[in-house]
């Protein structure tokens, strides 16, 4: 499987994103349901504190990817779900290291929400792999 990174320009590129992602080859997709800072039973994590959430929605995700034989580098798409735009770009650090870490620049949105699944919730994280 081949990805080729589309991106006219280049001011996507200090927030770890493309503008698309061209697969050529990919027999495996998988559709990821948007994950969130929970622990194993579903019940909300870190209240309040965008970082934690960030790294748990991330740890989580990469839980399912890897259940399913795939890794963080195979995400080609993910989009963002977020209560609070401006805190998460406040530490979208976390983001940009976490997958540059992982030498994925996925095709991204990031969307502000009125609400998620709980009210703890901050962000919620959606990937789509290809392998």
């Amino acid at each position: 499987m081949e990805q080729r990174r589309i991106n006219p320009w280049a001011w996507q590129n200090q927030y770890g994103f493309s503008q698309a992602i061209e697969v050529v080859g990919g027999k495996r997709v998988l559709y990821c349901a948007g994950q969130t800072s929970n622990d194993e039973q579903g019940r909300p994590l870190h209240a309040g504190d965008m970082p934690a959430q960030i790294k748990q929605a991330f740890d989580n995700l990469e839980t399912v990817l890897k259940a399913a034989g795939f890794a963080l580098g195979d995400v080609v798409r993910l989009k963002y779900y977020t209560t609070d735009v401006g805190s998460l770009l406040g530490a979208y650090e976390n983001v940009t290291h976490r997958l540059a870490k992982a030498g994925c620049q996925p095709a991204s949105t990031l969307l502000g929400v009125a609400a998620l699944a709980f009210p703890e919730f901050l962000i919620e994280i959606e990937a789509t792999a290809v392998k």
